[in-house]
């Protein structure tokens, strides 16, 4: 387990959804609340304390491979999806769109927080980020068919700005509203890479 430092930097959650099981895309529906599992959020698409592999792992595993679930939660940032709002052209970028689980408002540069971070309620309920979230064309299709002629610049635009993946470590209640502390690992960067 890492040294966990709690920093000064403390997110606001604007906006969750989550995304049904039964998916014709990658949408998410709107929640005003929810109850966080190990397993993630009940009903959920991601939900679950293993997955299939998919080929974002396709280096380790064989896709399909069943592995611990580190992807339950979406977790983009307002303050980048305004940024590639306008790098796209449109007012506004609908995190329904992306299959957004939560939106926060409050920590700059926030797909680049470290891995292993946890943002934290002020009750407990904590969440582990795994990695950043990287830029697919699977939320360019549904730009597209909100916005046409738009889609195509998300991917781009959406570099090092997709937001991170994470997964519960202690379970409890998240609403709009809530407010996260960000705890970062005590580690430096690694040098070698």
């Amino acid at each position: 387990m890492p040294e966990l430092m709690p920093t000064d930097h403390v997110a606001k959650v604007v906006w969750m959804g989550s995304v049904p099981i039964d998916r014709p895309d990658i949408r998410s529906q709107p929640i005003e609340t929810a109850s966080l599992t190990y397993a993630g959020i009940a009903n959920d698409f991601h939900s679950g304390l293993t997955r299939p592999s998919c080929v974002r792992v396709k280096a380790q595993y064989p896709q399909g491979t069943e592995i611990r679930n580190t992807r339950q939660l979406s977790i983009l940032s307002a303050e980048e999806l305004a940024d590639i709002a306008a790098e796209i052209g449109v007012d506004r970028l609908d995190p329904r769109l992306l299959g957004a689980t939560i939106v926060v408002e409050g920590i700059p540069d926030f797909t680049h927080i470290p891995p292993s971070s946890r943002l934290q309620t002020p009750w407990g309920t904590t969440l582990t980020v795994d990695m950043l979230n990287g830029p697919c064309n699977l939320p360019a299709r549904e730009i597209e068919r909100e916005a046409p002629g738009h889609g195509k610049g998300f991917k781009a635009a959406a570099l090092g700005k997709r937001g991170v993946t994470a997964w519960i470590e202690r379970e409890g209640p998240l609403s709009i509203g809530d407010r996260l502390r960000l705890h970062v690992p005590g580690q430096r960067a690694w040098a070698h890479q």
